[in-house]
């Protein structure tokens, strides 16, 4: 059947194509049914990129090279979002084309956008960071659920109450509910982990730290070892099995973020540091694209989604650059020192951190256009993430296997506490008049 049941060969004259066009975006990003599909898609995406930032972190490429790279791609996709969903339909003075409206005097509008894009940057460097001390899954937890807490309930009053709020809060407390047993997640898995490094260096006294090596022989052929090429879709480390003591070392020895010996408060920090960004990046785009506070002048039409998004992305991209350029010659966290010149020519897994860019760009896109439509407090759905972060963190990156039975009914009630949680975010939609 042809899309809205018109068939192609009577769109004939542009007065029909500009029909079919703004139909198509009404039907697709301002509908309820084209809003909950942009949440759950954008759910995927940001679910997604993390990992892939991890995956090379942990396979030794410095953090610096890696977000440099993202960080274009994710400007790209503003700009491919603004040049396709901000032109499509007929410009009008209520409703002008992304275009018109860089030339109209909606400052107030455009700084809030700016700053939206200012915490964001700020959260999603620290996170890359707050990877490697905490873990994926832990972290995407933590700052996923401050950021539905906080950032909710700011988008609910500033969106004038259009979400039920006898829906949305019960979802809120159900993320409550999965940070609290993602803590015991962690501090389960934390215990598992410290026992298997102990009975290691136990083993390693005694000399027999190697005597099982034809069990990692056969673990190599039937698929629980092999190389280290993670990049091609083999997830092991050498010939250590995921969930070993084994495992973790030789995954310290080559990551580019050394957390041995380091306060698992320091990544606790840098992870809350990230969730009150996160939090704030919401509602300054709430704010740049309805003027709650009334900033623009009388007769001066809202920002589009995709104008805001696009001024967004451009101070994300600005700030992720004067910072990662910097920590290229001054790292952080006692990472390698880099210049621009090694940068340039660090080919290794460039591909997949221009990737994390494109899946990051599109999910904020899509979470905003879904936000627009059925209200930004219903859009924060999409912080259910760590579904999808969890999903490939044990998938790639081994973690949780060989772990206590604990940590295991910990880990299944957190994941089941995140699926009711988005479900009843969504049944919260509204519509925005």
């Amino acid at each position: 059947m042809d899309l809205l049941g018109i068939p192609p060969w009577l769109i004939t004259s542009p007065l029909e194509r500009e029909l079919l066009s703004s139909l198509l975006k009404m039907y697709l990003v301002e509908s309820k049914g084209g809003a909950i599909a942009c949440m759950l898609l954008a759910l995927f995406f940001l679910g997604t990129w993390p990992a892939i930032l991890t995956l090379l972190e942990r396979r030794g490429r410095l953090p610096q090279h890696t977000y440099l790279d993202y960080t274009i791609t994710n400007l790209l996709a503003a700009v491919i979002i603004a040049f396709t969903f901000g032109e499509i339909g007929k410009s009008t003075n209520a409703k002008p084309n992304f275009l018109e409206q860089l030339s109209q005097d909606n400052w107030p509008s455009v700084m809030f956008a700016m700053l939206g894009g200012v915490v964001l940057s700020l959260g999603n460097l620290a996170t890359q960071y707050a990877w490697a001390f905490v873990g994926l899954s832990v972290t995407e937890v933590i700052t996923s659920s401050m950021t539905v807490v906080i950032g909710t309930t700011l988008n609910y009053f500033l969106d004038d109450k259009i979400n039920k709020a006898e829906i949305l809060f019960p979802g809120v407390a159900c993320f409550l509910i999965a940070v609290c047993l993602g803590s015991v997640v962690h501090a389960s898995n934390a215990a598992d982990n410290k026992a298997k490094l102990s009975s290691y260096s136990i083993d390693y006294e005694k000399g027999e730290e190697f005597r099982n090596t034809s069990a990692s022989q056969q673990m190599s052929s039937d698929g629980q070892g092999g190389n280290n090429d993670l990049e091609n879709g083999n997830g092991t480390m050498g010939k250590a099995a995921f969930g070993t003591a084994h495992f973790l070392i030789e995954l310290e020895s080559k990551r580019s973020i050394k957390v041995f010996g380091k306060s698992t408060f320091l990544g606790l920090g840098i992870t809350f540091f990230a969730g009150v960004c996160f939090s704030l990046f919401s509602p300054a785009f709430n704010l740049a694209t309805n003027d709650q506070w009334h900033t623009l002048k009388e007769g001066v039409p809202h920002l589009s989604v995709y104008t805001a998004f696009f001024y967004f992305s451009v101070s994300c991209f600005v700030v992720a650059l004067i910072l990662n350029i910097t920590f290229l010659f001054r790292p952080v966290l006692n990472t390698s020192k880099s210049s621009f010149k090694a940068y340039l020519s660090d080919w290794n897994g460039r591909g997949w951190a221009l990737l994390a860019g494109l899946l990051c760009g599109f999910g904020n896109g899509l979470q905003f256009m879904g936000g627009q439509a059925a209200g930004y407090a219903a859009a924060d759905a999409v912080q259910a993430l760590p579904l999808v972060s969890t999903f490939w963190g044990i998938l790639i990156f081994g973690e949780y296997r060989r772990s206590s039975r604990r940590t295991y009914l910990s880990l299944g009630g957190m994941l089941f506490m995140f699926i009711v949680a988005v479900g009843v975010l969504m049944a919260s939609a509204g519509h925005r008049k």
